[in-house]
């Protein structure tokens, strides 16, 4: 059978699913719960309550067997360039290996290479603890402002936020945004003595980046003297020789294999690495390739990644719901929806396939969130009445501390994702209102504003703590998902094109800004807008 044969499957399995009650295939499906959960490095996953019946699930699993979803999975692994518009590999996978990988991109091999960056990170990170590396004073290391954007500020971030101790012995802060009151913020409060700089950029040109370094050399060298002022400049980067050339005193490097949005295990994390210790990141290390093992060697249906992309999938194009919002139970994964909004919106935000031809179907939804108990004061209210249904991802840690008590918080999940799917009836709002004494007409009057449709979807990812470990399996576990889904959809999850126009635009009017005014061939609601500002 053809793949439009299968697509053509799939889209009569959604029709016939459309109106079909989640809560009523528990029932007709005793296997159901069975079938739609998975363990996994660690990881607990339902998707029982997402809107597919077996019917659909099995639609779903045909789709990924017809796209090749095994075979492009062993070219990433092999190192061939998956990456086709850019020639490259997609090596992240590399990056959390074992002491016994071979990986190869595009021939070359890269686990040794892999390895000796990891080691000199893990010397580094010792060091600057131990107080043994130190700056141009001799004062040792107790703060660093971490530089990136993006990839290079996302990553290092969610990982902080989520396994930095209460008590830190060095205070690690995050520079992303060109507006100075970002670095202004960072910086207050600090020693430049004792202040170590890490700027990480791919290619050291970022725009938003560089002027965030100057600002934060600025700051160093008004306290510093010039002899031994670039020990506290650590850059990360794929072009050593620019890190060099700013003014950087050493340089760890990343190759062009490591995509941004992928590179948080590489030496992009190196704050992390130093903040939180070596031996911290080999565990968010080892969780992350517990993952990948699972990713590689379980059958499709039984394949968490895999699963999570189908959902997501059937969703959107097979029922055109085009947002998906993301609900951490943990306060510190607060980041983790800002990490999922770059990681698949700019990996499947395309409006093209892999060989140019227009998308004729959608690609990723747009993807929200907030954490658990938050959002239910927020946005929570349109996905339980709105009219459109936006399916809901609840990420559940059992403990966040040790010695709390937990089920206040996830009591509040496992609701949320109950009343999503069950809902309540008018007839049944009205009997609620009778019970507490409300008139006949104040009941009728009422009952449908406390009406829920219900027949909501949502997946569940349950974990016991937030280690080190775990949190490498959840963001393997959505990397991997975003690559199947890239698969399915053949678009190219690993370039970022539209990331650039607004760059070269802004560079164009940053030249405007020098010359004085707007350009004869600046728009006209552009150029008003520039002239307002520029006054």
């Amino acid at each position: 059978m053809s793949e439009i044969d299968i697509w053509s499957g799939f889209d009569a399995a959604a029709a016939r699913d459309a109106g079909a009650r989640i809560v009523d295939q528990f029932a007709a499906d005793p296997d159901r719960l069975a079938r739609m959960s998975v363990e996994a490095a660690g990881l607990y996953l339902d998707l029982s309550k997402q809107s597919w019946t077996r019917g659909g699930f099995e639609a779903c699993l045909d789709l990924a067997r017809a796209a090749g979803v095994e075979g492009e999975r062993a070219r990433l692994y092999a190192g061939e360039a998956v990456n086709n518009t850019e020639g490259r590999a997609v090596l992240h996978p590399a990056l959390r290996a074992g002491d016994d990988a071979d990986f190869h991109a595009l021939g070359e091999a890269v686990s040794a290479e892999v390895r000796a960056v990891q080691q000199a990170m893990a010397d580094y990170a010792r060091a600057v603890r131990d107080g043994h590396e130190t700056g141009a004073t001799g004062k040792a290391f107790r703060a660093i402002v971490h530089i990136g954007i993006g990839g290079s500020d996302l990553g290092p971030r969610v990982v902080w936020d989520a396994l930095k101790p209460l008590e830190p012995s060095i205070d690690l802060r995050f520079v992303a945004n060109i507006d100075p009151r970002d670095m202004a913020e960072a910086l207050t409060g600090l020693d430049p003595e004792t202040t170590l700089v890490v700027v990480v950029s791919k290619t050291f040109t970022t725009q938003e980046t560089l002027a965030n370094a100057e600002a934060a050399k600025a700051w160093l060298a008004a306290s510093l003297p010039e002899a031994g002022r670039d020990r506290h400049f650590i850059g990360v980067t794929a072009a050593p020789e620019r890190a060099g050339g700013f003014g950087c005193g050493r340089a760890f490097a990343f190759r062009d294999w490591v995509g941004g949005r992928y590179s948080l295990w590489s030496a992009v994390s190196l704050s992390c690495v130093i903040a939180l210790g070596p031996d911290v990141f080999d565990g968010l290390l080892s969780g992350a390739r517990a993952m990948d093992d699972h990713f590689v060697d379980a059958p499709l249906e039984r394949n968490a990644p895999v699963l999570m992309a189908l959902a997501q999938i059937w969703n959107v194009d097979g029922l055109h719901r085009p947002a998906r919002t993301v609900a951490p139970y943990a306060h510190g994964l607060r980041r983790l929806p800002a990490f999922l909004q770059q990681l698949e919106m700019e990996s499947n935000g395309k409006r093209v396939h892999r060989d140019g031809a227009t998308v004729t179907r959608q690609t990723c939804p747009v993807v929200f969130g907030e954490p658990g108990t938050n959002g239910q004061h927020a946005f929570f209210q349109q996905i339980h009445q709105g009219p459109q249904v936006v399916p809901a991802e609840f990420v559940i840690v059992s403990e966040t501390l040790p010695d709390a008590a937990g089920a206040p918080l996830w009591s509040n999940a496992l609701a949320q994702g109950q009343a999503l799917m069950l809902g309540k009836t008018t007839e049944a709002a009205r009997a609620e209102l009778m019970a507490a004494g409300s008139t006949d007409a104040e009941a009728d009057r009422l009952a449908s504003h406390k009406t829920f449709p219900g027949n909501r979807p949502s997946t569940t990812i349950v974990m016991d703590r937030l280690t080190p470990e775990r949190l490498g399996a959840l963001l393997a576990l959505y990397e991997h998902k975003t690559f199947v889904e890239g698969v399915i959809w053949d678009i190219n999850s690993f370039d970022q094109w539209g990331v650039e126009l607004g760059k070269v635009l802004a560079k164009a009017i940053l030249t405007d800004v020098a010359a004085g005014g707007p350009s004869p061939d600046l728009d006209p609601s552009t150029a008003a807008l520039l002239g307002r500002l520029m006054a």
